[in-house]
């Protein structure tokens, strides 16, 4: 009999401190009975967010300070290890726990699991990845705000990292892409364009060619590769976009004709809502280290921390890490 799959979580870290890891670990909980959770937080505080009795699958362990969203990462690095966020890690580093995730201060997650989970070999740094919604299929894109600039090599790291996690959502061969000013061959920086000859070359993915910004939602593909800062952009940019459209098509339906034809288009409203909600994709897995990490939203709410939870689960379950590191390894 296979033993329990473990997640530890940071309780403490978030907007919102306590009250939305407790709920959505509760929720968890009770619908995954099968799976140990491990809280990390103090204790005083988690306690007072627990109404009902704490299931038996879940285990509080005691903390002694939290790493402030504000914090400057390097002093957290310097300072933090007896955080909510340190010991979550080292839970995963000990083998205490499968995956672990966190809606704590983004700079200082990426700093303190390169400390105390480590890099996987082959892999020079991890990178941001996170499922996009899209029209059909899988599209995945990293990296989305670790690391500004890459090298070719490392962009070819991040599409083998990349297809392991696309083969985690169920996509039997992966199709990736760099993402570039333009698709033809010559277009791009000098890094782009060499990581292009590098991706040509592998055969652990099926390489497309360049893909432009205003392709990444259409689902054509299923890594998107790029560096953390025009990846970080383009997301930003995205949901600035989708936040316009929402405020448009709320006020078109609270004036004059458009109140009236709101009950006609409710049902079809309702469900673009479903389908674009942001809560379903929350979750973004730190790829490359040595362990299973999630880093949730810090504002998340309590069903958009559930999902950040089971796509934990899912990792630790489809064996990411050890898959990860088989791919990595290839090119040493």
């Amino acid at each position: 009999m296979s033993k329990p799959i473990r997640l530890a979580v940071d309780a403490m870290s978030g907007d919102f401190g306590p009250r939305i890891a407790i709920l959505a670990a509760m929720e968890f909980a009770r619908t995954f009975p099968d799976v140990q959770l491990l809280l990390f937080g103090e204790r005083v505080l988690m306690e007072r967010e627990i109404r009902t009795s704490v299931p038996s699958n879940i285990q509080l362990i005691d903390t002694q300070s939290v790493i402030a969203m504000d914090a400057d990462p390097r002093q957290a690095l310097r300072q933090g290890d007896s955080s909510s966020m340190w010991q979550t890690l080292l839970a995963v580093a000990d083998d205490r726990a499968d995956a672990c995730v966190s809606a704590g201060n983004t700079g200082a997650l990426m700093l303190l699991s390169r400390r105390v989970v480590g890099v996987l070999p082959g892999g020079e740094v991890p990178a941001i990845c996170k499922a996009m919604p899209v029209q059909s299929s899988v599209t995945l894109m990293l990296d989305l705000g670790a690391n500004v600039y890459c090298s070719s090599e490392q962009l070819l790291q991040f599409a083998r990292m990349g297809a392991v996690l696309a083969r985690a959502s169920g996509v039997s061969q992966p199709k990736a892409a760099l993402l570039n000013i333009g698709t033809e061959a010559g277009k791009g920086t000098a890094v782009i364009r060499d990581a292009a000859k590098l991706l040509a070359q592998v055969d652990d993915f099926e390489y497309v060619g360049f893909i432009e910004a205003d392709a990444i939602y259409n689902g054509e593909v299923n890594v998107i590769v790029c560096d953390g800062f025009s990846g970080n952009i383009a997301l930003k940019a995205s949901e600035g976009v989708a936040r316009l459209i929402a405020s448009r098509i709320k006020e078109s339906f609270a004036t004059g004709f458009g109140r009236l034809m709101a009950p006609l288009m409710w049902p079809l409203i309702k469900r673009w809502r479903a389908e674009l909600n942001p809560d379903v994709y929350n979750g973004a897995i730190l790829a490359g280290l040595a362990g299973t990490v999630i880093k949730s939203h810090g504002g998340a709410s309590v069903p958009a921390t559930v999902n950040a939870l089971q796509l934990a689960y899912e990792q630790a379950k489809f064996g990411t890490t050890k898959k990860m590191a088989r791919a990595l390894s290839v090119a040493q």
